[in-house]
């Protein structure tokens, strides 16, 4: 894996290329080149994958949930084993600094290991009965084959936590993987199909993200979906599952918050809070991008986090010295610099960055904007890239009503020094995950999901295998 290599669909046990032979071209971001590409699956391949997955079901289903853990732990081995090679792959079409690369692999295959235990406490009841010679139980079993859908920002995680979760339970596995950033994922793959996973119960597709999904999503095999993506496409799918009585998790967008009250420690926030900021190039959908911060910090936090940002080594995800890559498109360089345009226009002051950096690849400043009115798009819009806005507030009150003021409600983040602040926060802040003077999201034992227009459900924690699972009531008398 010195060079980057072609995908092809996994389908059925087997790589291969797609039935006509249609490819989509690979691009590194860091340079703006072809570097491969990756076969688009036609409605031939789809089908296959559907009959492949449906006999793949029958099969997993019926192997013990010990004896599945088994084949996930290995695979969960074999993916730490072969890391360095992955992480190069996943710089290579993604951009992100080779470090970072490295720590999105180490965590999936605590994820893996997680669910691989989970599996095996898919608990039942025994429900207390009216009559002495009536039996009351219920057992927990797997839905059915499940349909992923996931975006190229963590090429890896973004389906890993599905694909665990789905074989822990019992299910069988269709992921439609970024068209992007294709390499990384398909070596996910590969680790479980050498792990020993019997054929057919995980299937990897590409192509066209809305004629994929618009063939799974309704087809009478497919019994679960899970989506990750924006709000507008998550809307569409989810729509199209309740039409069939798909039951569906969704990870949408976000817009995530940061209140920094006045007794805050900035010397545990600021770098704390930027690096988050800025990894992946903003491109997280638990990225930081509103900074709430009380009076008398607002100017102190502003200086030190503006200093962070210009100081970043921003280049080659390839470098070592590289600090933050480059956006993963094209097409995000002009829309950021819509955002910071109108903001600047609307009365912003930018406090550095602001524009596309370099002539070669898809670079963009790490930009910090200061003052921004309510009215400014990027304070109602998702930035999805390096921008942070900071601006000034007196009383927890209107923060939080800050915090709260849009439909999205994924991640926040608060610093204080003060017990009964971070309790209300706890208490008030409507989002599906609230993390208070350090770093604590995004852990396989924890949940992770959003509410409102954040999505629905979660990829994370206990919870996390419901989802998978159908509970069935079992009575019987004598």
């Amino acid at each position: 894996m010195s060079s980057y290599p072609d995908t092809q669909l996994f389908i059925d046990g087997q790589w291969r290329a797609a039935t006509g032979g249609r490819v989509i071209p690979v691009m590194n971001p860091a340079t703006a080149r072809q570097i491969g590409t990756v076969a688009h699956a036609s409605r031939e391949d789809l089908d296959a994958a559907l009959a492949a997955a449906e006999r793949g079901f029958q099969i997993w289903k019926n192997i013990p949930a010990f004896e599945r853990g088994k084949i996930m732990r290995k695979a969960a081995n074999l993916l730490r084993e072969r890391a360095d090679a992955i992480a190069v792959l996943m710089t290579m079409e993604n951009g992100k600094p080779l470090a970072q690369s490295k720590i999105e692999i180490a965590g999936a295959a605590d994820v893996i290991d997680w669910f691989a235990g989970e599996g095996q406490r898919t608990y039942g009841q025994v429900i207390p009965s009216r009559a002495p010679d009536v039996l009351q139980i219920t057992i927990k079993q797997p839905v059915g084959p499940v349909a992923a859908f996931t975006p190229w920002n963590f090429p890896i995680n973004q389906v890993v936590r599905k694909l665990s979760a789905a074989l822990a339970a019992g299910c069988s596995f269709i992921v439609k993987a970024p068209e992007e950033t294709p390499a990384s994922p398909a070596e996910m793959i590969r680790a479980f199909a050498d792990a020993g996973l019997p054929q057919g119960v995980v299937n990897l597709v590409y192509g066209i993200p809305a004629e994929i999904s618009e063939y799974l999503i309704p087809h009478p095999v497919i019994r679960k979906i899970s989506f990750t993506g924006s709000t507008p496409v998550g809307k569409q799918l989810a729509a199209l599952a309740g039409l069939h009585m798909k039951r569906a998790t969704m990870e949408l967008g976000g817009h995530a918050p940061v209140i920094v009250a006045g007794d805050a420690d900035l010397d545990v926030a600021v770098p704390q809070i930027a690096m988050h900021k800025f990894r992946n190039a903003g491109q997280v959908c638990v990225s930081p991008t509103r900074f709430l911060v009380q009076e008398n910090l607002h100017e102190e936090f502003t200086a030190r986090f503006t200093d962070y940002a210009a100081k970043l080594k921003v280049g080659d995800g390839l470098d070592p010295a590289t600090e933050m890559g480059p956006l993963s498109n094209e097409r995000r360089i002009p829309a950021l610099e819509a955002l910071v345009n109108d903001a600047v226009e609307k009365g912003a002051r930018l406090t550095t960055g602001g524009r596309r950096s370099g002539n070669e690849g898809w670079f963009f400043e790490p930009t910090v904007l200061a003052d921004v009115p309510l009215s400014a798009r990027i304070m109602n819009e998702e930035p999805f890239g390096p921008v942070a806005v900071i601006n000034k507030f007196t009383t927890l009150d209107e923060a939080i009503a800050e915090a709260n003021r849009l439909p999205f409600g994924l991640a926040s983040y608060a610093y204080t020094g003060d017990t009964a602040t971070a309790t209300r926060l706890g208490n008030e802040i409507e989002a599906g995950m609230l993390t208070i003077n350090h770093l604590g999201l995004a852990l396989p034992e924890v949940p992770f999901g959003g509410m409102k227009d954040s999505g629905y459900g979660t990829e994370g924690g206990s919870e996390a295998i419901e989802a998978y699972l159908e509970t069935r009531f079992v009575t019987r008398k004598g």
